[in-house]
């Protein structure tokens, strides 16, 4: 059975080299298998999945960046911002 973001992972991999040559460096969104958009920064493609996608599951990379793999429990942590 594959894991929540297997198939994201690898929609994103099919669609590297497009992303590479045209948004290198944005965050991107994948859900459903499919290219949402690319936002400038992480904070703005991480409300923007929230607002659209709410838990998940859905991948943000930084288009160009190694991966990182996050801890279980971020996964399920809700989004929100800190306020000072």
């Amino acid at each position: 059975m594959d894991k929540p973001l297997d198939r994201e992972i690898a929609a994103f991999e099919r669609a590297r080299a497009d992303l590479e040559s045209h948004h290198m460096g944005k965050f991107v969104i994948f859900h459903d298998e499919n290219f949402v958009g690319a936002w400038d920064t992480l904070d703005a493609a991480a409300s923007e999945a929230v607002r659209r996608f709410g838990r998940g599951p859905y991948l943000i990379r930084r288009v160009g960046a190694p991966p990182v793999t996050l801890p279980a429990s971020v996964y399920m942590r809700p989004f929100s911002h800190a306020t000072a």
